[in-house]
């Protein structure tokens, strides 16, 4: 048993590269799982410059210098968070507030249809089956009103870091746009010598996370905006809401579109009831759908990952449950790197035999 170990160990670590590969990759790995609190701003921070890095070098594409083309991308990246800021956050905060205060309504309205249905099917349904659980949906939405809807002291911290962060996070970003020759420079000094199979990861992983990155910031742009501009012209309520909820469910495959689908078709519901406006609203979100799955992400997504979906939903149930939100963000890009180390190492091992 021992000699199989070894002639294993020896076939695919004995190669120094291959094992600085190891230690590197469980290093970044177990320095967020540790401390991924702390680098939250810099994780932030390389996602904004993933996404703006394909705007640069197109300015550089023109004889543009890279610093002047960071500080243009860099100043218009501000132009539109400020503008979402002031101008998107306070509507959506106040559709929140208002969904809030109408939920109570809508349980009523619920419970009083589900008491209709007990009394025309008596033999299968009972009212007391039930009443525990929308008592206990009141009680918990109360709850999650006070907290939104009130401002205590004790946020005061967060403002502050959040104040902090807004200003570390374009700064970082803007660096790592201006300096990203130099940075890269500076990490590979920490790399070994002859670095073949970690250059091989990289050159494989980097341009599919960057691609993946853009591409699934405008998705999210593009789905969120074709289901506000539909709900809009469904007179649907809440739609800015919902539809930024539907735009940023596309960032967890298969399960976010599923996860979705309740809150919009509930709010439906409780505003038409089942008729035809219902039905127009059901056919035209499992339209936007069914485009997003079968036209745009192929379009956006086809030279970028190639797993299966058995894969992805794993990578996102995995990376999601240790790294929570981020886990599930970077869960594609993490799936992609193991894919690209899986399919370096039989090189490994047909070089050392």
């Amino acid at each position: 048993m021992f000699e199989i170990i070894k002639n294993w160990y020896e076939r695919h670590f004995s190669d120094p590269n291959a094992v600085a590969l190891v230690l590197v990759i469980g290093g970044v790995l177990a320095a967020v799982l540790l401390i991924g609190d702390v680098l939250a701003p810099v994780i932030v921070a390389t996602v904004l410059a993933y996404l703006l890095e394909g705007v640069v070098m197109s300015m550089e594409r023109f004889k543009i210098p890279r610093p002047i083309g960071a500080i243009v991308v860099m100043l218009g990246f501000l132009a539109l968070g400020l503008a979402f800021t002031f101008g998107l956050v306070p509507l959506i905060y106040e559709q929140i507030s208002q969904l809030i205060s109408e939920t109570p309504r809508m349980i009523s309205s619920l419970q009083g249809q589900w008491l209709a249905l007990v009394a025309q099917y008596p033999e299968i349904l009972t009212a007391s089956s039930a009443d525990e659980l929308f008592n206990s949906l009141r009680a918990q939405l109360s709850q999650l009103g006070q907290v939104i809807v009130t401002f205590s002291l004790s946020n005061v911290g967060n403002v502050i870091s959040l104040t902090i962060y807004s200003i570390l996070v374009p700064m970082m970003v803007f660096f790592a746009l201006k300096d990203k020759v130099v940075i890269l420079r500076w990490v590979s000094r920490f790399l070994p010598n002859r670095s073949d199979i970690s250059s091989r990861v990289w050159a494989d992983v980097d341009e599919k996370i960057a691609n993946y990155i853009r591409g699934k910031f405008i998705e999210i742009l593009i789905i969120g905006g074709a289901s506000y501009v539909s709900f809009v012209f469904l007179g649907l309520n809440y739609s800015l809401l919902l539809a930024l909820l539907v735009g940023l469910s596309v960032i967890i495959p298969f399960i976010g579109a599923f996860a979705v689908t309740v809150p919009v078709l509930l709010i439906g519901f409780f505003q038409w009831g089942i008729g035809s406006d219902f039905y127009t609203l059901l056919v035209v979100y499992l339209i936007i759908q069914v485009l997003d799955g079968n036209v745009l992400v192929p379009i956006l997504f086809s030279e970028v990952v190639n797993l299966h979906p058995l894969a992805i939903i794993v990578a996102v149930t995995f990376f999601g449950g240790i790294w929570g939100m981020w886990g599930v963000f970077f869960a594609i890009p993490l799936a992609t790197l193991v894919q690209a180390v899986l399919k370096v190492w039989p090189s490994i091992d047909l070089e050392s035999e």
